[in-house]
């Protein structure tokens, strides 16, 4: 019984630490950067400078692989039914290779949207 607390602990001390590995980096570059009389804005993106808000773009790649894992389960269906494929080989591996399919579908419409 004891060892199943492990797995929820080892996953938070995981989230953790990277969430302070990633704000505390983040702190120290923009201090080095006042320090050096560099303004830190360069951070932030405005309307201004004409970047894509990053939630579009987070929104589009979370879409598309969405996307891509449903098609992936229907193509699994269709390889086992029709074909006689494993089921236990058709699905993960349609699923694992659709969901990469739509990750990069969804990396050139963001730098299609980016320009």
């Amino acid at each position: 019984m004891a060892e199943a607390i492990f797995i929820p602990i080892s996953f938070f001390i995981t989230v953790f630490s990277i969430l302070y590995l990633y704000f505390s980096t983040r702190n120290k570059e923009r201090l080095a950067l006042i320090e050096k009389g560099a303004d830190a804005n360069i951070f932030v993106k405005t309307k201004d400078s004409g970047g894509v808000a990053t939630w579009k773009i987070f929104l589009i790649n979370f879409a598309v692989l969405l996307i891509g894992i449903g098609v992936a389960i229907f193509i699994a269906s269709i390889l086992e039914a029709a074909l006689g494929v494993d089921e236990d080989i058709a699905y993960p591996g349609t699923i694992f290779l659709m969901a990469g399919v739509g990750l990069l579908v969804g990396f050139t419409m963001t730098k299609r949207l980016e320009k």
